[in-house]
């Protein structure tokens, strides 16, 4: 923590204009830390707390990169990738986690995912990536299949033990919930968020490197076509590492700068989310006026008559 520093300045909004005139409003915190956690910039509540959701997937991958799993079974960065995504369920991202399962000789049974609406099969869910990477562990170091949901698991134990080494906190201190898809989503303050991102992407690890390699060579493992975060990495060509997460979290990471942005829409808004980090990462000059354009053509302008217009600055620590 900071002690002696502020840890809370005026939220940030997200305004929908229909024709220029205000019809909806969102209130949006956010927070910038470096690589040792410290706070650079705020805007409303550093110490917020909040499910990180989906934005928790690089980490978690941290199980598969940490135990040998990769080498194990010729894992690639494309494999990594699928396993830090929430994709389309498009058939090449299917293909990819498919494929994760096949080197480990694990049946696609296994997966314990939800099938996605008007899906076929569990292969299509976003998260199936990552619930392939963790079969994947549990097959390499002869863990238990059927249960690796559960808190018990000891796969589970492992990513909360490489989440707790990286904020160097004790696991037990984690609240813990099951995410959407099964999997094991913990809470976290605004500035824990950011710090882990900030991690990510000053490659404090190999493991981490390696992780956020995957995920910038491989944007549309992690997202596709039209998405955020895919768009995002492809315009800023491997500079920034960027992951969304359900109910308005968004995360990105200046890769080689060691900062993290953490985003919360306190009213869960997806829309928002995007608007305000296009609107902060201009701020920042972590991306050009050009990229800010055309990210804002596609997420910020919604229809003709519809736009969102996203106030308020972060303020210095």
């Amino acid at each position: 923590m900071n002690r002696g520093k502020r840890t809370h300045t005026p939220s940030l909004e997200v305004h929908l204009l229909r024709e220029g005139i205000l019809e909806s409003s969102h209130h949006v915190e956010a927070t910038v830390c470096d690589s040792k956690g410290r706070v650079l910039l705020l805007a409303g509540d550093s110490q917020t707390s909040t499910f990180i959701r989906s934005a928790l997937k690089p980490f978690q991958a941290l199980a598969v990169t940490s135990t040998g799993t990769l080498q194990k079974y010729g894992l690639s960065d494309r494999d990594l990738a699928i396993m830090c995504s929430s994709h389309q369920g498009k058939i090449e991202q299917a293909r990819q986690a498919f494929n994760i399962l096949w080197q480990a000789d694990v049946d696609p049974s296994a997966l314990k995912c939800p099938i996605p609406p008007g899906g076929n099969n569990r292969l299509e869910y976003n998260c199936s990536g990552k619930h392939a990477g963790v079969l994947a562990v549990c097959q390499n170091l002869n863990l238990p299949l059927h249960s690796y949901l559960k808190r018990s698991h000891p796969v589970q134990k492992i990513i909360l033990d490489k989440i707790s080494e990286l904020l160097e906190m004790p696991g037990d201190e984690f609240i813990s919930a099951q995410d959407d898809c099964g999997m094991m989503t913990y809470s976290m303050q605004l500035q824990q968020i950011a710090h882990l991102y900030a991690l990510l992407a000053n490659g404090s690890s190999i493991d981490l490197e390696r992780i956020a390699r995957a995920m910038t060579y491989y944007p549309r493992m992690i997202a596709g076509e039209g998405a955020f975060d895919t768009e995002l990495m492809c315009l800023s060509e491997g500079e920034l590492v960027s992951k969304s997460g359900a109910e308005g979290i968004q995360c990105v990471g200046r890769v080689g700068q060691g900062m993290g942005l953490a985003i919360k829409v306190k009213d869960g808004a997806k829309r928002a989310k995007y608007a305000i980090a296009i609107h902060l990462l201009r701020q920042m000059g972590w991306i050009s006026p050009a990229i800010a354009e055309n990210l804002s053509d596609t997420f910020m302008q919604l229809t003709p008559s519809k736009r969102l217009e996203a106030v308020g600055e972060m303020a210095i620590l």
